[in-house]
C-alpha cells in the first residue's frame, strides 16, 4: 500500500485537505500527480472568491492533458501558492508540501472526505 499522509482528509477526486480549526490548505495527492504528469500551467481559484465542495475551482495543464482541479471543501480562499506561476513542476515534485493549491476558510466542516487509509483502499482496490 502507498503511503499517504495521515494528518489530512482525501477527497475522491485526488485532492487532500489539511484543516485547521477553521482553515485548511489544498493540494493533490501523489496520485493524482503521476497520474496528470509534468504539469506545465496551473489555473488556481482567486483569492477572495467562494469555492464549493466538489466543484471544479481550477485547473492542470500537463504534456498530456488539461485536467480540472474540484475543492475538497466549500470555503473562500484566502491565498494561493504564488510559487506555482514560475515553478508549476512543485506540484509533482512535492504533492504534500512546497506544491500546495490553495488555503481557504472553512464554511463549517468538510463532509464526505476520507483519511489516508481509506484514500489508498480506493486507489488500490
Amino acid at each position: 500500500m502507498a503511503d499517504y499522509p495521515t494528518d489530512r482528509s482525501y477527497s475522491t477526486e485526488h485532492e487532500w485537505l489539511l484543516t485547521g480549526p477553521t482553515t485548511a490548505r489544498v493540494g493533490i495527492t501523489a496520485y493524482a500527480a503521476d497520474t496528470i504528469g509534468d504539469v506545465v500551467h496551473v489555473t488556481l481559484p482567486e483569492v477572495g472568491s467562494e469555492v464549493a465542495a466538489g466543484e471544479a475551482c481550477g485547473e492542470f495543464e500537463s504534456t498530456k492533458a488539461v485536467n480540472e482541479l474540484y475543492s475538497p471543501a466549500a470555503g473562500v480562499v484566502t491565498a494561493v501558492n504564488e510559487a506555482l506561476a514560475d515553478n508549476p513542476d512543485l506540484i509533482g515534485a512535492d504533492p504534500y508540501g512546497q506544491g500546495w493549491l490553495y488555503d481557504m476558510e472553512l464554511f463549517g466542516a468538510p463532509e464526505g472526505l476520507l483519511d489516508a487509509e481509506a484514500y489508498a483502499a480506493t486507489i488500490e482496490g
